[in-house]
C-alpha cells in the first residue's frame, strides 16, 4: 500500500470544545485534510518547533528526546500515521542508527512534535485518508484568502464533528463500561483515548 505523505497546515482551537486543539495536516498534491485532535501541551511543542524564532528557557520532552538522539547517533527518517480505530490515530517513527532501521510505536501527537525537529516527512495511507480525511475547496484551505476568520471557524468545528463521528458511541455505554475501557487505554498507554473516555464519565458525573 502506497503512502501519501503530509504537511502541517497549522493547529486550531475548538472554540465550543473545552482545552480541545485540532492539528490540521494538508495531503501533499491533494484536496484533501486530516484533523487530528491533540492536548494543549502536544500543541504547544509543536507550535514552539514550527516556529523557529521561539526558544524555549528549558527543553520540553520532545527536545529532550531529540538531545539524546543526537548525543546516540539515531536518526528519525520519517513518520507513519497507520491506523485510525475509534478516532484515535496510531503512528510510528521510523528511526536509524548505524544503517539499522527501528519502528517505534507512537502517540501521533508526540511523533508529529518530534518529525518537526528532525525535519522528517509525515505519511498516511490512503484507506485513513478515505475515513477521516475532508476535502476541501481551493478558497475553503484553514488560512487561505479570501477566507474570512468566522468562516474558519465553522470549518474547524466541522472537522472535530466529523471527528467525533468516528469515535465509538460513548453514550451507549454505562459508566462501569466506560470505566473498564478507561483502564485498557491505561494500561495500553493510549493516553488520547484514555482522555476521551475521561471526559465522557466527567460530563455524565455532572449531570
Amino acid at each position: 500500500m502506497s503512502l501519501i505523505q503530509l504537511n502541517i497546515k497549522g493547529i486550531s482551537y475548538s472554540q465550543s470544545r473545552t482545552g480541545a486543539y485540532a492539528l490540521v495536516l494538508n495531503e501533499v498534491d491533494g484536496k484533501r485534510t486530516l484533523p487530528i485532535v491533540i492536548g494543549a501541551f502536544e500543541a504547544q511543542s509543536i507550535a514552539i518547533a514550527l516556529e523557529s524564532d521561539i526558544t524555549p528557557p528549558r527543553p520540553l520532552t520532545h527536545d529532550l528526546f531529540v538531545a539524546l538522539s543526537e548525543i546516540y547517533s539515531i536518526k528519525v527518517k520519517q513518520v507513519i500515521i497507520h491506523k485510525l480505530i475509534d478516532g484515535v490515530f496510531y503512528s510510528s517513527l521510523i528511526c536509524e542508527r548505524d544503517k539499522v532501521e527501528e519502528i517505534i510505536d507512537s502517540r501521533t501527537s508526540d511523533a508529529i512534535a518530534i518529525a518537526v525537529r528532525f525535519d522528517a516527512p509525515i505519511y498516511t495511507y490512503e484507506n485513513i485518508l478515505d475515513k477521516a480525511g475532508i476535502e476541501l475547496k481551493a478558497d475553503e484551505l484553514l488560512g487561505a484568502s479570501p477566507l474570512e476568520e468566522p468562516e474558519e471557524e465553522e470549518l474547524i468545528e466541522e472537522m472535530f464533528t466529523e471527528l467525533e463521528n468516528l469515535t465509538t458511541p460513548y453514550d451507549k455505554l454505562s459508566l462501569k463500561e466506560l470505566q473498564k475501557q478507561l483502564d485498557e487505554a491505561v494500561e495500553n498507554e493510549d493516553y488520547e483515548l484514555a482522555a476521551s473516555l475521561r471526559d465522557e464519565m466527567d460530563k455524565r458525573n455532572k449531570k
